[in-house]
């Protein structure tokens, strides 16, 4: 297959690689990606906050970019921003009154993956260690981000991929489909609330006893893994998609630090 990366901008920004980790399962399985030029936000912070109508060129300017490759499906590695493409993109033109952005949005939508979604629904993947070399040996627990299990419905997907990776040891979340109070703006309109959100979800994870927080949203495990680091827990968080990456030969690096976009670490 011909699959599209959509990056989104959070982890083009902050989690590079993930978007490289996401490339090379996909690489591993055989198939080839490509990176749409033009790609940007997709919006969802502007639609979230009640702003259509400054969302509305953010949604044309996806629709354009994925409208210019062939393609056989995109994926992203992010529940929320593919809950905004598959969701909200056709809403906000209807809501503008752009009939006709209104249909391309809901075809590039119709096409569009969250990754566990594309390795499972359409790839076929149901065991990481078998299909994708994945190996990872460390004691983890694992948060569901709320579009991914309201919006997107994909249920245990991302945790059974998880179970099926090589030398993994999986602990359970207490309230894992809490919010862990990121929610975008919400964390900044409603920072005290938020806060609290967070000090609940760390103080599950940290009773684990897990190494990390593994989930499928990078805005999401930054904001549990800030707090995370602002306690001084030790515990940090990983994208699936990183985890899925790692093998015996080229294990991923888990320290407990803050993972920067130049590949540095810092306390």
């Amino acid at each position: 297959m011909r699959i599209a990366l959509f990056a989104t901008c959070i982890v083009d920004a902050m989690y590079p690689g993930t978007a490289r980790a996401t490339v090379s399962i996909l690489e591993r399985l055989g198939h080839e990606v490509i990176f749409p030029a033009g790609q940007a936000c997709c919006g969802q912070m502007h639609v979230n906050s009640g702003y259509f109508k400054e969302a509305l060129p953010v949604v044309a300017n996806h629709v354009k970019a994925f409208e210019a490759q062939e393609y056989d499906a995109a994926v992203a590695p992010s529940g929320s921003c593919v809950a905004s493409v598959k969701h909200q993109h056709p809403m906000v033109a209807r809501r503008c009154g752009d009939a006709g952005l209104e249909a391309r949005a809901a075809a590039v939508g119709q096409k569009t993956y969250e990754l566990s979604q594309l390795l499972v629904d359409v790839l076929g993947v149901t065991d990481a260690a078998a299909q994708l070399g994945s190996y990872f040996p460390h004691r983890i627990t694992y948060h569901p981000s709320c579009h991914g299990m309201r919006l997107l419905r994909l249920g245990d997907r991302q945790l059974d991929l998880l179970r099926s990776v090589g030398g993994i040891e999986l602990a359970e979340l207490p309230e894992a489909g809490q919010c862990c109070g990121f929610g975008g703006t919400f964390s900044m309109k409603n920072a005290d609330v938020s806060s609290a959100m967070l000090a609940d979800k760390t103080a599950n994870i940290c009773g684990t006893g897990a190494e990390l927080c593994a989930g499928g949203d990078a805005s999401c495990l930054m904001h549990i893994g800030g707090g995370l680091s602002r306690q001084g827990s030790g515990v940090t968080t990983m994208h699936i998609a990183e985890i899925l990456a790692s093998t015996l030969e080229n294990p991923a690096a888990v320290t407990g630090d803050v993972r920067l976009t130049t590949g540095r670490t810092a306390r």
